[in-house]
């Protein structure tokens, strides 16, 4: 097995952190870290003890859900509520901050922003940053990483195909699906 690196490790616990999003628009998550230490984490959802998303619906106010915390903000409360500084420290997020985000993380004195997608990148955010200079990375993350069933997806995939070969489905038919799999599954030659 394949060792993966900090910055990997740390996205993941944001992917997995972002699974627990109450948000139906985008599921996002945020970890924060010093000297390779978790510190705080949190994922976009409503206040504590408010209705969610996934149970009421968005609360959307100028083409935005006023109903939840960002994952950024949240894992920033949390270093606040349990007294932890988070100046000095980074944060791994799986999405580019929000033009708020990005001022809350500035005030919260991060130094390094590692997000794993592009989502509106605002190019004023980005100017705060450098003049703040925090540092802000894109750390490709490949979900399949902590995908701990891929091989047994993978060979369930193939044993559909070949019985659908068997059972008379033409090359014509069963070729979109073999596309399909050798994309999520980055395989050359099936």
């Amino acid at each position: 097995m394949e060792r993966i690196t900090w910055d990997q490790f740390f996205m993941a616990q944001s992917h997995l952190l972002a699974l627990r999003s109450t948000c139906t628009r985008l599921a996002v998550g945020a970890t924060i870290v010093r000297d390779k230490r978790i510190i705080g984490g949190g994922y976009n959802g409503s206040i504590s003890g408010d209705e969610h998303c996934i149970e009421k619906g968005c609360y959307v106010v100028d083409n935005h859900c006023v109903r939840t915390i960002h994952a950024e903000t949240n894992a920033l409360l949390q270093c606040a509520k349990y007294g932890t500084s988070s100046n000095g420290a980074d944060i791994y997020v799986t999405h580019f901050p929000c033009l708020h985000c990005t001022k809350t993380i500035i005030q919260a004195g991060i130094k390094n922003v590692y997000y794993a997608n592009d989502y509106k990148n605002s190019p004023y955010a980005m100017e705060l940053f450098e003049k703040a200079k925090v540092n802000v990375v894109q750390i490709p993350f490949e979900e399949s990483k902590i995908d701990f069933l891929k091989d047994e997806k993978l060979d369930l995939a193939i044993e559909m195909l070949t019985k659908l070969r068997s059972l008379g489905a033409s090359e014509v038919e069963l070729k979109p699906f073999e596309e399909k799999v050798k994309s999520l599954f980055d395989i050359v030659q099936m």
